[in-house]
């Protein structure tokens, strides 16, 4: 989203390259790859540079709002620090339930008040090569990870439901729900395999079971946030996996629905290097109690 902001401020693919420090080309690919995934022209590119279209106007002002309250979020996050300079590296995926981390980082602040949190938002395989790296002291990992060197513990589990089209979700809907089976025929609005192989693996093993095909893996990058979820969904002939009680608004063409039998539960570990003595990561891992299906 980042990228797509700078290139329409920029007003050309080559300063938004410039702006990004990242090459021309793969800047054009992660254009293409948004385009792709919506469906949608975003952009209009000429020979004077670069231009939103109708839709591409919609996505930046889209954008620029959850890049705002992205940046407010990890503000928040780091006015637990307290004034010290020990430092706590920690990795959090894209969406996380609401009060997952506001009590135990408020407990580690008040028991600790030398440790300055530092979140970094990463997929869950760039955490766990980070914390092998030693660049990170705890991620939060929808994938246990494997091997000895890495300790984890699970913190939260969360049902999922689909979000669709509010008057399909009404044709389709039943006394508990959605079964999954009757999204057949629907595309999945679904991540990068690479952001979290095994997560991956297991959602698209599910919605095979189930008769849906998965369709292809969509472009590398960090993940869908919010926004162009929902605007891929309302572009119609999809659907996108969702916990209940998602922080964000969901337009009155959309609806949220469970699913039936509750098939797809979503889990988040909190991992460490198993070789940590630290004090106060030892406090936020004892804090960050199991909060059971959400």
């Amino acid at each position: 989203m980042r990228a797509f902001v700078a290139v329409l401020e920029e007003g050309s693919l080559s300063g938004a390259a410039r702006r990004l420090h990242v090459s021309q080309p793969a800047l054009s690919q992660q254009m293409n790859g948004i385009e792709r995934q919506l469906g949608v022209q975003l952009l209009v590119r000429s020979s004077t540079g670069v231009r939103a279209t109708e839709a591409g106007a919609t996505l930046l002002s889209e954008a620029r709002a959850v890049l705002a309250r992205y940046d407010q979020a990890v503000a928040a996050v780091t006015r637990h620090s307290g004034s010290g300079d020990v430092v706590l590296r920690l990795g959090i995926p894209l969406e996380l339930p609401a009060d997952l981390l506001s009590g135990p980082l408020t407990d580690l602040a008040d028991a600790y008040p030398t440790t300055r949190v530092q979140a970094l938002h990463m997929s869950t395989s760039a955490q766990v090569a980070a914390l092998r790296a030693g660049e990170l002291d705890v991620g939060l990992v929808r994938e246990h990870p494997v091997g000895p060197d890495l300790d984890a513990v699970l913190v939260v589990e969360e049902r999922l439901g689909v979000l669709l089209d509010a008057e399909q979700a009404v044709r389709l809907a039943g006394p508990d729900g959605i079964r999954l089976d009757a999204l057949a025929g629907l595309d999945w609005v679904g991540f990068p395999r690479s952001g979290s192989p095994t997560w991956y693996d297991e959602i698209t093993a599910i919605l095979r079971s189930h008769g849906l095909d998965p369709g292809r893996t969509p472009p590398e990058g960090p993940g869908l946030i919010a926004p162009v979820k929902l605007a891929a969904v309302t572009a119609g002939g999809a659907f996108a996996l969702a916990p209940p009680n998602w922080q964000q608004p969901i337009p009155e063409s959309l609806t949220w629905a469970p699913l039936v039998g509750h098939p797809l539960v979503r889990r988040t570990w909190a991992s460490w290097p198993a070789s940590s003595r630290r004090r106060d990561l030892g406090h936020l891992i004892a804090a960050l109690d199991y909060r059971g299906q959400e």
